[in-house]
């Protein structure tokens, strides 16, 4: 046998064995029921991921709710898309960047506002995913009580999943999501001196 078929015969070999394994994982996984899922981490890409599982929800059909925490901008260009789509109720509630409100009554008073929305999504079964955009960031800076906030995401709608997005999730969110994705950075150009561009980062 060659070096190129004994490379192919072994490549086969670890697929198949690779094949056996998730075969099996995707056997052994039958519960239905909703997701949480947390994108935490100080790197790029966590709205814009919760983003991406919002048009795969709308492709199977679903209605979505997004509630967007501290972020005050309206001229994203995913909210601009997801507007367009009657599925889709998108609150923006936030005051901007703490650093630049630099008013933390202000910051808390929009926090519960926003809260008591995405209250109404999560006790609606006809909701099929709800975006909870930087509520993390609320969270941290306790506008928000985190033990009211994660029993009202443990009594949602069973098949409802929820999306929790934004630096820093506390460890008891953590502890009751069932994915979380800790984004970490390796380079942005925001640090070379590139400003924001649109399409990019709004």
């Amino acid at each position: 046998m060659d070096e190129s078929n004994g490379r192919d015969a072994r490549h086969a070999a670890r697929m198949q064995r690779k094949k056996t394994v998730m075969d099996d994982k995707i056997a052994a996984a039958k519960i239905e029921r909703g997701v949480l899922l947390v994108n935490t981490g100080n790197g790029k890409g966590k709205s814009s991921a919760a983003f991406g599982v919002l048009a795969r929800a709308l492709g199977h059909g679903m209605r979505v709710g997004v509630v967007q925490f501290i972020k005050g901008r309206s001229d994203t260009g995913e909210e601009a898309f997801f507007r367009r789509q009657p599925e889709v109720a998108w609150h923006v509630m936030g005051e901007g960047f703490t650093w630049e409100t630099q008013d933390r009554a202000r910051d808390v008073a929009a926090a519960e506002a926003a809260w008591e929305q995405a209250k109404r999504f999560l006790a609606d079964p006809a909701i099929g995913l709800v975006v909870l955009d930087e509520l993390n960031i609320a969270l941290k800076h306790r506008y928000l009580e985190l033990e009211q906030v994660v029993a009202d995401l443990a009594a949602r709608p069973v098949h409802q999943h929820v999306i929790v997005t934004g630096r820093a999730a506390p460890p008891e969110l953590v502890a009751v999501a069932d994915t979380v994705t800790d984004m970490s950075p390796v380079k942005h150009a925001f640090a070379a001196g590139l400003k924001a561009m649109p399409g990019m980062e709004f």
